[in-house]
């Protein structure tokens, strides 16, 4: 007999979501992005990107190559790490396309099961973590542990918790780290804390492996987004870094990202390159190509590009914009608590401090959709629902008192 599998939280949750009819419904468990009527967003240069495909008369749906498109690779590995990067100008960097940025965690995570040293070594997560690292990571036969991260007291970073536990893990750990906007809870290190967190993981020999989901689209410059994966490339790291493109083109069904991979020294690309692609060839074959030739256009065209930041700014000030709503709303209410976290937090989450008993009644008597842990979707929020989120909130905090 096989032993059910646990449900996946996100997807039980849109499921309980999709069957209410309630007329006040408010689906804040969605990781997507949405307008402030509610419907999903076509980003405009994402549309003439297409258009632009659908008019080429060269255009085919033929097999890529296993490392997948070059337009894509090339242009994502100058976002990621920037122009100038020393891993790019002395060949020290490979990418290659992937299922979004689960298709990077899982194949960077087996390819790390596979060669990494110590052969022991555990995968460390933050504490919490997006909902799918750990069963991706279990999946691809690691230890998984975590590391100290968030303060549930204050909502801020625990980053005395977090150096501790860094610095106790035994050396040549493997550390997974949010780029930025950190999900679930939109709690970012500052650059002295990302400093620091670097220097305690050279000092212990451990291993970054970034997830950057949100580059861009968390504070609405792709290069600030960046600073911590640029800080420990130049620090003089080997790291992975898994990239989507989900939420900054708003490609989610398209699973357009990539997987990149920093080494010491350009001697050893060749075999990482091959034992990659072995790894990919054997999950995926190819990657799909529709998706990465939006991105690829997109990301060599400089007109598309510079409309592609404008299109990622207009999503980052609108998500700013209903932060400060929905905390300007609690505040006119007198709302028990300090609710400086919702604006002090960035991208796409924020983690209320709510409890399972308040999360439950919000769901069963709101008819308002969050996870167990009490994140909420900032880019679910518009101008139409936040006032009646902000009540709710506010009702179940009194009830609690």
């Amino acid at each position: 007999m096989f032993p059910q599998a646990p449900p996946d939280g996100i997807l039980k949750l849109s499921v309980l979501s999709r069957a209410d009819t309630d007329s006040n419904k408010v689906d804040l468990g969605v990781g997507a992005y949405r307008d402030d009527n509610g419907k999903p967003w076509v980003l405009p240069v994402v549309a003439k990107a297409e258009q632009r495909l659908q008019n080429d008369p060269n255009a085919n749906h033929e097999y890529m190559g296993v490392g997948g498109l070059p337009s894509l690779t090339g242009g994502a590995q100058t976002l990621i790490f920037g122009s100038d990067s020393p891993a790019i100008h002395e060949g020290r960097l490979y990418t290659l396309q992937t299922i979004s940025g689960t298709g990077a965690n899982m194949l960077g995570a087996v390819f790390l099961k596979e060669f990494k040293v110590p052969a022991d070594a555990a995968i460390y997560i933050s504490k919490p973590t997006w909902g799918n690292h750990r069963s991706i990571f279990e999946t691809a036969g690691h230890k998984v542990r975590e590391y100290r991260y968030c303060n549930y007291q204050t909502l801020t970073l625990d980053i005395n918790g977090m150096l501790e536990d860094l610095r106790a893990a035994p050396p040549g750990q493997i550390i997974v780290l949010h780029a930025c906007a950190h999900n679930p809870t939109g709690i970012d290190p500052t650059e002295e804390q990302w400093s620091k967190i670097a220097d305690v993981m050279a000092e212990r020999g451990h291993f970054p492996f970034f997830d950057c989901a949100y580059q861009g689209f968390a504070t609405g410059d792709v290069d600030r987004d960046a600073l911590a994966i640029r800080m420990f490339v130049s620090r003089g790291f080997e790291l992975f870094v898994a990239e989507s493109f989900a939420k900054n083109m708003g490609l989610y069904g398209e699973r357009t990202g990539c997987l990149h991979v920093v080494t010491k020294d350009s001697s050893l690309l060749p075999a990482v390159s091959s034992q990659l692609n072995r790894l990919s060839r054997a999950t995926i074959s190819t990657a799909s190509a529709y998706g990465a030739k939006i991105a690829g256009t997109v990301l060599q065209d400089k007109a598309l590009y510079s409309e592609w930041l404008a299109n990622m700014q207009t999503m980052s000030d609108r998500i700013k914009s209903m932060r400060e709503a929905l905390r300007s709303k609690l505040t006119e209410l007198g709302t028990p608590g300090d609710w400086s976290h919702v604006t002090s937090q960035i991208g796409m989450f924020s983690f209320t401090g709510l409890s399972l008993d308040q999360v439950e009644t919000l769901r069963n008597k709101y008819h308002m959709y969050l996870t167990d842990d009490g994140r909420i979707s900032v880019a679910a929020l518009n101008s139409n629902n936040v006032e009646y989120v902000a009540k709710a909130i506010d009702a179940v905090v009194r009830a609690a008192k």
